[in-house]
């Protein structure tokens, strides 16, 4: 992954596959921006804490250095965001984009979900993602709100052929 933000690293993948495999072609980035952090760690949430970092380590790390801004509760906003690209043959479709607003906890808290999930509580609930049933997270996701516009278009794409 090449681009400098979700976008591109999403259009990047979906149309370079695109350009050598038959029919539409997806591809997503996505990860977790903190406001304290200055967006980090942004496009390199996967591997933050190191190339091969666990959700753990990742998790530390953002924990410990968001410890170091001193950013209290009120000020540890954050939001997931993600990014499906729709390309066939080597040709962009759209792209399509689903953000979640939240907070960032100072404790993990939860068993489910995977990645920063355990510290994110999106706007609106008590719980982190990790800690709501998969049929709520998988309702108000970054993902699914990406997927609910990528539908719109597909089902566009179906009556137009």
């Amino acid at each position: 992954e090449t681009g400098k933000s979700f976008g591109e690293n999403a259009i990047l993948k979906a149309v370079g596959a695109s350009g050598h495999l038959p029919g539409l072609i997806l591809a997503d980035d996505s990860g977790l921006e903190v406001d304290a952090l200055g967006g980090a760690p942004g496009i390199f949430s996967a591997r933050y804490a190191n190339e091969n970092a666990t959700d753990k380590q990742n998790i530390d790390k953002l924990l410990v250095e968001l410890a170091r801004t001193g950013a209290k509760e009120t000020k540890r906003s954050a939001r997931f965001c993600c990014v499906i690209a729709l390309a066939r043959q080597g040709e962009l479709l759209g792209t399509f984009e689903g953000i979640v607003e939240g907070t960032i906890i100072e404790r993990a808290r939860g068993l489910h979900g995977f990645g920063y999930d355990p510290i994110f509580v999106p706007r609106g609930f008590e719980k982190t993602f990790a800690e709501l049933p998969a049929e709520v997270k998988n309702t108000v996701s970054h993902r699914a709100k990406a997927i609910r516009g990528l539908t719109t278009k597909l089902a566009a794409l179906k009556t137009a052929d």
